[in-house]
């Protein structure tokens, strides 16, 4: 597929909006399209609760549910103080990682089934009706979206409404099984009409093929390493400029997530013994948004700061509210997912045979024939 994008050549007016539903966070894409121009891709980078000063164009997948099942907080609604005592003294669910319960019974994470880490879903809800919340939700932050900040945004809201064109993304390696069921949320979720007119305005694109657009060279291997997956894709470009594929797509349940649920399991077992075992979903969840995302240095000592100053357990290194964690421990907790990526690009360059790869944007890998 070409890099550049071409003027819209159909004869009518409409809108396309992508969504991706990822397993950790999601992210809405979209664009005008007007017959005889170069659409502009643009991303929503603005949704309820969210921090002005951390306006980015994604959000947690997340929702919390009542008792009755009613959806009650959705993305970084989920986060915002107070949240999570509400939560806890109604008694409510919180869903999460639910992308995961659609994927194909075939696939799995390591030796462990992957049943055993991904969170079950609240009462009475199955996967498609949990992602089809998420999507009416996700409509309805890009409506607003759009109505608030394009130039005349309720005129071209209300003249473009019957006229999306909707794009899902997906996990390499999720076919006919998973697309019915992400197209049954579609439905569910208001977005389509059953019927055949109405699937015709859905499209299915593999992350993978997504981040193409992304790295332009002769040949590119891409490397999506996510919340839930790692997907590897490779592409060589042909004589007429598009890209065609030339391996086998790759899917393995090692993303983020799993680095996560790896601390999550030392965690458990170091504070087995001390009192803030209670706190130990607050303190993953601590990890996770902070400790996780800075940590590039196994030399160095890690820090955990969930508490208060007062809070102390020499027993278990916790001083004035931080615990302490080796930079080599911490690493471990990464292995896992570094030892699948290096082992996905190594099949990859096998299957297709490349003499060369280096590092290209933060998601490719290209290859020369030099």
């Amino acid at each position: 597929m070409p890099w550049s994008l071409n003027a819209y050549r159909e004869s009518k007016r409409r809108l396309a909006i992508a969504f991706d539903v990822g397993t950790t966070y999601s992210g809405i894409s979209y664009a005008v399209l007007d017959p005889g121009r170069v659409p502009e891709i643009k991303s929503i980078t603005q949704f309820p609760a969210q921090e002005v000063s951390q306006a980015a164009s994604k959000i947690p997948s997340v929702i919390y549910y009542d008792a009755k099942g009613v959806p009650r907080a959705f993305g970084a609604e989920a986060l915002v103080d107070g949240i999570f005592e509400r939560a806890e003294e109604e008694g409510w669910y919180k869903a999460e990682w639910f992308k995961l319960h659609l994927r194909p019974p075939t696939m799995s994470s390591t030796s462990t089934p992957i049943e055993a880490y991904v969170p079950a879903l609240p009462p009475g809800k199955t996967a498609v009706t949990v992602v089809a919340d998420f999507l009416g939700y996700l409509f309805k932050c890009a409506e607003t979206y759009i109505q608030e900040k394009e130039p005349n945004g309720e005129s071209l809201w209300s003249s473009l409404q019957n006229q999306i064109d909707f794009i899902l993304t997906h996990p390499n390696g999720w076919e006919g099984a998973q697309q019915s069921m992400m197209r049954d949320a579609a439905v569910m979720s208001g977005l389509i009409p059953d019927t055949d007119e109405g699937h015709s305005q859905l499209s299915f694109v593999t992350e993978g093929e997504a981040s193409l657009h992304f790295a332009p060279g002769e040949g590119v291997l891409i490397l999506d390493a996510g919340g839930g997956t790692i997907d590897t894709t490779t592409y060589a470009k042909r004589a007429d400029g598009w890209y065609e594929e030339i391996a086998a797509p790759q899917c393995h349940f090692n993303g983020s997530i799993f680095v996560t649920l790896a601390a999550q399991k030392y965690l458990n077992d170091l504070l087995s013994d001390s009192r803030f075992l209670d706190d130990l979903d607050h303190i993953v969840d601590c990890f996770d948004q902070t400790t996780k995302l800075r940590f590039s240095d196994p030399e160095e000592m890690q820090f955990v700061k969930f508490g208060k100053t007062k809070d102390n357990d020499e027993t278990c290194n916790i001083r004035y509210g931080q615990l302490k964690l080796a930079g080599r421990e911490v690493a471990s907790f990464f292995e896992p997912a570094v030892r699948c990526v290096l082992d996905a690009i190594a099949e990859q360059q096998k299957q297709c045979k490349l003499p060369h790869i280096s590092a290209g944007s933060p998601q490719a890998i290209t290859y020369s024939n030099n």
